[in-house]
């Protein structure tokens, strides 16, 4: 596989629970984030090269360059939203937009950069107290629900449910139902620009979610169907086209001229 057909992934953690948390030290030893990248490396072999960065990392390790080089980014936070710099997240999102797939995963979904991805609140119903989840796919021909199980069953996991605040999905993936009896669209996709984004809850940081393979293989086949193919990344423009000129847009300044 040459480089060009190799998807550069970044896993993006957080990385606070893990430096405080005995508890959750004990499930991820090395990180949430590294567990997540394993999964990817896992399903997806030698089509995938992956790193990690963490909030602590300069630039929240999300720099210019590393954003330019990456195809597929896959963000957990839970924490310290707030600490996350506004001028990153404008960077992300400029990269989303021109292109950049994105995964947001589990409480990701409080992250600025999904909220400014979504133009809502994202916020949700929720309870911490080991509940069973069961994932059940709404969309089986889709292809992140290739190879996994219909339904599977994580034994201990937070509750997430609605009404959940985002936009209607283009695409609903995975609904979840809990022992509660609440249900939560637990898997969709949206386009934002030529960006694609996949937002899958299953996560918790006290529960070991992401060694489950059910999973693992979900992650990576979001990686895998959220990188998009274009020539080059560029963000969508607004140009002037001549009549009959269907190739050559002009540059535009506004609609008052100078």
């Amino acid at each position: 596989m040459t480089q060009s057909e190799t998807i550069r992934v970044v896993v993006w953690g957080e990385n606070r629970h893990e430096q405080v948390q005995q508890n959750v030290r004990d499930i991820y030893p090395d990180g949430m984030h590294t567990t997540i990248r394993e999964g990817i490396e896992e399903n997806l072999g030698d089509r995938v090269a992956v790193r990690t960065v963490t909030l602590d990392d300069p630039e929240h390790g999300l720099t210019e360059h590393l954003l330019r080089e990456t195809d597929v980014l896959v963000w957990w936070g839970h924490a310290a939203h707030h600490e996350v710099a506004d001028e990153v997240v404008d960077r992300v999102h400029r990269h989303v937009v021109a292109g950049m797939g994105l995964l947001v995963l589990h409480s990701g979904h409080w992250s600025k950069i999904f909220g400014r991805l979504m133009g809502t609140t994202c916020t949700l119903r929720w309870r911490s107290k080991d509940d069973r989840e069961i994932v059940w796919t709404v969309d089986p021909t889709h292809p992140i629900a290739q190879g996994v199980p219909h339904p599977f069953l994580i034994p201990a996991q937070e509750m997430y449910g609605e009404f959940f605040d985002v936009p209607a999905p283009d695409e609903l993936i995975f609904l979840s139902t809990f022992s509660g009896g609440e249900v939560f669209r637990s898997g969709m996709t949206y386009r934002r620009g030529y960006g694609k984004i996949f937002y899958f809850s299953p996560g918790d940081q006290d529960y070991p979610v992401y060694h489950q393979a059910e999973v693992r293989r979900v992650i990576a086949n979001g990686v895998e169907w959220a990188r998009t193919l274009r020539p080059e990344r560029t963000e969508p423009v607004l140009l002037r086209y001549e009549t009959e000129d269907f190739y050559n847009g002009r540059g535009y300044e506004g609609a008052m001229e100078p």
